[in-house]
């Protein structure tokens, strides 16, 4: 669904809402009720008391956290209609430069824990068959077969991504529909034998059951009661895909359907905790063992279905993220793939593969689903107190402070209970997550931090103004004795305020070997906070062959340079600014655009002899910058130039003090005349 027709409400985007926003939040009742009974020890003692106390620490939870905060709050904070951390900080990064921790941490949190959920999601389905008799069929009890499955099933979701989900991707809401109403229903049926499960709606028994003796994790339970809510980033995130309007319009359908598969599940176990076939058992999962058997193996293919899908929807999400960190200068250039029509659609192959491998291992490390458990949650819930904290400087701005402190205080105080809750995972599990988000974390820091340096480190000698050098330009232009090196020469290369360039760019045109070129074009690219904008200026500078271009392009649109400027040259050729370009030999009638030659300056570090003033740190920075610069995507491939004329001109990046570096002259000696001749 295009994000520029998706604001309205309607079935439809309701129904694509469902496929797209709710995967992880929705398949959630497959693994949450088993999480909490093992939190309680064997199945004997999940009491009533226990049970009542856990649904309603569920259902507050997915009020609080997802229904107020993002749904109500979050929502709000929409950057041109797109949501999600990145999108938050986009909008609001002007009003403090401290934002930026913020936003570097709970990116990276979120791309990391984000690796779990295909593999938890998926694992907890294909559990479901282990040991079952359906009919004539009877499945085996090894969990090493499920292993097989979720890696034959979760590689296969990843080696389709290249061929783009869209044709697939029709079908997801209707899937996910069915699913939504299979797990209501079935929840309300084992609901109605217990209704005393309804007390859990009361948020009383979840204060009460936080500090009773029932209660034998303690705070710790938070731990796994958050993984029902692990989805509520995905709402905000996905906003720009499906609509504000059309997740108003689901949320409650789904929030009604997952709170009747919670309670009937919590049902169940309060009729059966006593059932001596399952009170001394440690894995105990409600959600396969309250449905009849006859229908088991329906649950079974829907539950693998709905996993499916909330991989897709993760795997889809990350691309998304990466290309917002991307724009905003987060993360190193990626080759970045449109496998449809469909805009919003991408494909990122570093990604798809960084995932897959980290996802697989996580399977084959952790073996079961409930082990997984353990490790999942960490750390989205340090994404969702870094939004809290974007949050926090939005509302201060659209309302007041003392709102914006309200909002903070009130969700910071929850967020920081469940992270603490979330730590004892670390030991069993968390410990992956966290050493995943540090990893990407620092090549986020990097990357962003590295490329700050080196731009302030830059001394302003290197700058000199084009204005000074149109005359040598025009000259060149001009100058019949030398080839013609261009048609068009466009130099990918930033032109800042009162026309600033560095040096190196006319060393290049005018030192190095003249380059004779009918017209001069210093293209700029500049990332813009609105996701999809798509605008430019042209700057004559008083002559017909020397052209300031600067485009403003979304920090989610991707960059084609080349078929911008030829755009803009048919355009500048309409408004007679520029004169046209009959090529002397050509295969296309009536062509009148020459050729095109793009030139791009690639720096290499020369740290001859350190800077005093520069500190080891900040120079491992700028190192480590230019060092991901050179094992990254290309600037040729980054601008869309793959199949242009490209030259790479390698420039040193000097970090050094001249007076380190200057030589005292010792003596001289000339040359003795013989006087005797």
């Amino acid at each position: 669904m295009d994000n520029i027709t998706n604001q309205r409400l309607s079935l439809g985007g309701m129904l694509v809402t469902l496929g797209i926003v709710y995967g992880d939040i929705g398949t959630s009742p497959l693994y949450v009720m088993n999480a909490i009974i093992s939190d309680a020890g064997k199945m004997q003692d999940a009491i009533p008391e226990y049970i009542i106390g856990s649904a309603s620490l569920i259902f507050w939870t997915l009020m609080i956290i997802t229904t107020v905060k993002y749904v109500f709050i979050a929502m709000r904070a929409d950057n041109n209609h797109e949501g999600g951390i990145f999108a938050l900080y986009a909008l609001i990064r002007n009003r403090a430069r401290w934002l930026i921790f913020p936003a570097l941490i709970g990116g990276a949190a979120l791309l990391a824990d984000g690796t779990l959920t295909p593999a938890v999601s998926v694992t907890s389905a294909i559990e479901g068959l282990k040991g079952q008799h359906i009919g004539p069929l009877e499945f085996s009890n090894n969990q090493f077969v499920v292993v097989l499955v979720v890696t034959a099933i979760l590689l296969g979701v990843f080696l389709i991504q290249h061929f783009g989900t869209a044709i697939i991707g029709r079908s997801f809401g209707p899937i996910m529909f069915l699913w939504f109403i299979f797990i209501g229903v079935t929840g309300f049926m084992n609901m109605v034998p217990h209704l005393e499960i309804l007390k859990a709606l009361s948020p009383y028994y979840a204060i009460q059951f936080l500090f009773s003796p029932v209660n034998k994790a303690g705070i710790f339970i938070l731990g796994s009661v958050f993984l029902a809510t692990t989805g509520a980033e995905a709402l905000y995130s996905d906003m720009g895909h499906v609509g504000r309007k059309n997740i108003y319009g689901s949320w409650p359908f789904v929030y009604l359907m997952l709170m009747l598969s919670y309670l009937g599940q919590g049902a169940w176990v309060i009729g059966h905790y006593q059932n001596a076939a399952y009170r001394n058992l440690l894995d105990v999962n409600p959600f396969y063992e309250m449905l009849p058997e006859q229908i088991r193996l329906f649950a079974i293919v829907i539950a693998t279905l709905a996993a499916i899908i909330a991989s897709q929807a993760l795997i889809t999400g990350s691309y998304t993220l990466v290309n917002e960190a991307i724009g905003l200068k987060f993360l190193p250039r990626m080759v970045i793939k449109r496998p449809s029509n469909i805009r919003s659609q991408i494909y990122i192959p570093t990604v798809n593969w960084f995932l897959c491998i980290i996802t697989l291992g996580i399977v084959w490390l952790f073996q079961t689903s409930h082990h997984m458990e353990a490790a999942y949650g960490l750390a989205i819930t340090i994404t969702m107190l870094m939004t809290t904290l974007l949050l926090f400087e939005f509302i201060k701005d659209k309302i007041n402070q003392f709102a914006a402190f309200g909002m903070v205080l009130f969700f910071g105080v929850i967020e920081v209970l469940f992270l603490t809750a979330s730590l004892v995972k670390f030991a069993h599990g968390g410990y992956l997550t966290l050493l995943i988000t540090l990893l990407i974390l620092f090549v986020m820091v990097v990357w962003y931090f590295g490329n700050k340096l080196r731009e302030n480190y830059e001394r302003t000698s290197e700058y000199v103004s084009l204005m000074d050098y149109r005359k040598q330009l025009i000259q060149l232009s001009n100058d019949s004795s030398e080839l013609l090196y261009a048609t068009n020469l466009v130099y990918m290369t930033k032109v800042g305020p009162h026309y600033s360039i560095k040096r190196k760019v006319l060393y290049s045109i005018l030192d190095k070997r003249p380059k004779r070129a009918k017209l001069y074009w210093f293209v700029t690219v500049n990332e813009t906070d609105a996701p999809y904008e798509s605008q430019y200026t042209v700057d004559m500078l008083g002559t017909r062959n020397i052209i300031n271009v600067q485009l403003y392009l979304g920090f989610k649109n991707s960059q084609h340079v080349n078929v911008y400027v030829r755009q803009i040259v048919n355009d500048l050729i309409d408004q007679k600014i520029i004169d046209t370009q009959y090529p002397k030999y050509t295969t296309l009638k009536n062509r009148r655009v020459g050729d095109f030659k793009f030139v791009i300056t690639m720096e290499q570090l020369m740290d001859l002899a350190a800077d005093p003033k520069m500190n080891r740190f900040n120079r491992l920075l700028i190192g480590g910058r230019i060092f991901l610069q050179n094992i990254t995507t290309s600037p040729a491939i980054w601008y869309g130039l793959k199949f242009s004329e490209v030259v790479e001109e390698p420039v040193p990046l000097i970090l050094y003090d001249p007076e380190v570096l200057r030589l005292n002259q010792k003596e001289v000696r000339h040359a003795v005349k013989d006087t005797d001749k």
